[in-house]
């Protein structure tokens, strides 16, 4: 690769790895880079053919040679080769000098294990890393969205990701309580999969799912219900086959695991300590992710918990700014980040 096309500043990157997207902040630029976590690979000689938005498109529609493999699954590394591929190219497109080895923050959801977290150094160190640091993922969101972490008041996230879904109240630059489930934008996706296969017959792809999600997915009762066009294939024939559906369906479908995710917020809430729970109720909790942008999610949200709702200005940004103001105030934040040293 020739000149840098970020006119990279510093050495120093902030990676959200996400099970859906990964962003990468540079210290002194910035989000330089967001692009689906997804390797399109040679099943024959394990070669990556495309990384990234080039690999997305690949889903679903690739010939028996080719895969598009998604490396994380509910937050975590499933597949560790691929996501050291990924990194390692995505290092090489904000940073193209050769013999860089840039220091790391990178994102992990609050609920991994210590062994899942070492997984995501290794891989952040084999793909050219000098040193990895991990900062939880609700921590960042909440640095992200501009709240006051180190303030003796309770500040309560949610970060609904494509994997995980973060509840965190943060008090003094520390989580007091959190809730991490395995339930994410995927689950919605997966859930609108089967009701349609069950309700109409129809076959759908994941990115199908999304768009529907997207257009026609909402938490709550509209006004104005919409309806849609979904493309498919039909189970019983075998062809394609176009149905209508409406919002109203599709709140049906998803009903499972939002449900879920709200009933994270709600042990969270109740594991508060009093004095918090009145900062809480002052402030409002704070929705982050792209989750936070499902329709009418703040208003359910509101109705079930008797709680202000805000959500945060850059909802889809805000763990990568987080973890990149982790990076410009290194020194300062040094207490949210932590580093488990490994000779090897």
């Amino acid at each position: 690769m020739g000149e840098n096309i970020f006119g990279f500043v510093g050495r120093d990157m902030a990676v959200d790895l996400g099970t859906a997207n990964t962003l990468v902040y540079v210290r002194g630029r910035g989000i330089v880079l967001n692009e689906p976590s997804v390797v399109a690979i040679n099943v024959k000689d394990g070669h990556p053919l495309a990384v990234g938005a080039e690999a997305k498109r690949m889903i679903g529609r690739t010939p028996s040679n080719i895969q598009a493999i998604r490396p994380l699954k509910d937050g975590v590394i499933a597949d560790f080769e691929i996501c050291e591929m990924m990194l390692r190219y995505f290092i090489r497109r904000v940073h193209p000098r050769r013999f860089s080895k840039p220091r790391m923050v990178i994102c992990v959801p609050s609920g991994i294990t210590g062994v899942e977290k070492r997984a995501v150094q290794e891989a952040a160190e084999y793909a050219g890393a000098r040193k990895a640091y991990i900062v939880e993922e609700p921590m960042a969101a909440a640095i992200g969205a501009g709240l006051p972490i180190h303030e003796p008041t309770g500040n309560m996230v949610v970060d609904i990701g494509g994997g995980t879904t973060e509840v965190a109240v943060i008090s003094l630059g520390g989580i007091v309580t959190s809730q991490s489930i395995r339930i994410g934008g995927d689950e919605l996706d997966e859930a609108i999969i089967s009701f349609v296969k069950k309700e109409y017959s129809l076959a759908l792809g994941d990115r199908t799912a999304e768009e529907i999600k997207i257009a026609l997915g909402s938490a709550c009762e509209l006004e104005e219900e919409l309806h849609a066009e979904i493309r498919g294939r039909d189970l019983v024939s075998g062809l394609p086959k176009t149905i209508v559906t409406s919002t109203k369906d599709i709140r049906r479908a998803i009903e499972e695991p939002l449900a879920a995710i709200i009933d994270a917020v709600k042990i969270t809430l109740d594991k508060t300590p009093p004095e918090l729970s009145a900062d809480i109720m002052t402030q409002g909790i704070v929705l982050t992710g792209g989750g936070a942008l499902l329709h009418g999610l703040d208003v359910r949200l509101q109705a079930e918990t008797s709680m202000p709702i805000v959500v945060a200005p850059d909802p889809l940004n805000c763990v990568a700014l987080g973890s990149g103001m982790c990076l410009e105030e290194f020194e300062a934040l040094q207490q949210v980040l932590s580093y488990s040293s490994s000779s090897r």
